[in-house]
């Protein structure tokens, strides 16, 4: 996962290197080794991986996009509509607390899907096509080029400052949850890219309150992990 090592010492590149400039997706996230998760932790930061052994030490590209799936408790029905959750909440605890906090606080949005109803199922409307859903995305990286030359991802120090910086309404917001949400520094400037990413997908070019109020609902799902 991390390196391969096909023959005696010689470290290769592992699946966090082979998805650079991709998308590596973990499903059951839980059931990973946790020593295993807790080295994401560095590339998630830096787009590298550091493999350190007593005969060798090498460094890959691993700038990825992490998509990762769980479920809600170790039965899966936590939540279900017919109450077949049979788990208790130190149980449920246990589960999610496989996910550290500092590898949490490095996951932008986490998305709570809870289980649709028969009724849902047999009339569901039909969503939103793909065509104008990747238009809009595309306008969105164009709008992100233009402006500071590079995606909102990758924004830091000062240039995160400067084109991430939102109306005082946004930034009072900002305070609040900063103190009432205990958020970690590294919290808040991933919560400034995600609101700025949702003005641009929005085709507004000043962060407002509702830009950060979504950015910190989409990442409020998991922050009770240990």
């Amino acid at each position: 996962f991390i390196y391969r090592n096909y023959s005696g010492s010689e470290p290769r590149p592992g699946e966090i290197s082979l998805a650079h400039h991709g998308v590596l997706f973990l499903d059951e996230l839980p059931e990973f080794d946790r020593k295993v998760l807790e080295v994401l932790r560095e590339p998630l930061e830096s787009g590298v991986i550091h493999i350190s052994r007593a005969a060798r030490q090498a460094s890959f590209p691993a700038r990825f996009q992490l998509v990762a799936a769980m479920n809600p408790c170790p039965c899966g029905y936590h939540g279900h509509p017919a109450g077949r959750c049979q788990c208790s909440p130190e149980q449920v605890a246990k589960y999610r607390g496989r996910i550290s906090g500092p590898l949490l606080d490095r996951i932008d949005l986490q998305v709570e899907v809870p289980a649709l109803t028969a009724a849902e199922l047999q009339h569901s409307r039909p969503g939103e096509g793909s065509e104008p859903v990747r238009r809009r995305v595309f306008e969105a990286r164009e709008r992100q080029l233009a402006r500071q030359g590079g995606l909102n991802a990758a924004l830091q120090g000062e240039a995160l400052e400067t084109h991430c910086r939102g109306d005082e309404h946004a930034l009072a917001v900002l305070a609040k949850a900063l103190q009432q949400l205990g958020l970690s520094a590294r919290a808040y400037h991933r919560i400034l890219r995600v609101s700025r990413t949702i003005a641009d997908l929005q085709g507004v070019e000043t962060i407002s309150r509702n830009h950060v109020l979504q950015a910190i609902q989409l990442r409020r799902v998991m922050q009770g992990g240990a």
